[in-house]
């Protein structure tokens, strides 16, 4: 798991722009090649269907959205019951909306990733 882990991050490193836009077709949110290389390599397309579903819904409340992916501590777990959440934010550290996931398989601890325009990205890649 954690060789997954690390060939994941250093190949997240090499995403900067991006030369195509992929699109959910129920949702048409655009997302990048870097979210492409993530959804096939740790198999979570699941959490770019949520995070932009939950990231439209905030678009009238904000331009520019910050999505934060972070796996719980055992101590926050046994707190909250939630094995990890994503906390949705204005950019400016004010917290629009907060989802709890009381599993993932997501291989990563943390992840950032940004809403604009319709399209979810890497922050390189803004």
């Amino acid at each position: 798991m954690k060789a997954q882990v690390n060939e994941i991050k250093e190949g997240l490193q090499h995403f900067h722009g991006t030369e195509m836009f992929y699109q959910i077709p129920l949702l048409r949110t655009r997302f990048t090649d870097g979210l492409k290389y993530l959804a096939n390599v740790a198999d979570c397309f699941w959490l770019i269907t949520d995070t932009s579903v939950i990231a439209k819904s905030l678009m009238n409340r904000s331009e520019f959205i910050t999505i934060d992916f972070k796996r719980l501590s055992e101590d926050e777990q046994d707190y909250t019951g939630y094995e990890a959440e994503i906390i949705y934010t204005d950019g400016n550290d004010i917290v629009l909306e907060k989802h709890g996931y009381r599993v993932t398989d997501f291989p990563l601890d943390e992840l950032r990733l940004f809403f604009v325009n319709n399209t979810l990205m890497l922050p390189s890649e803004y």
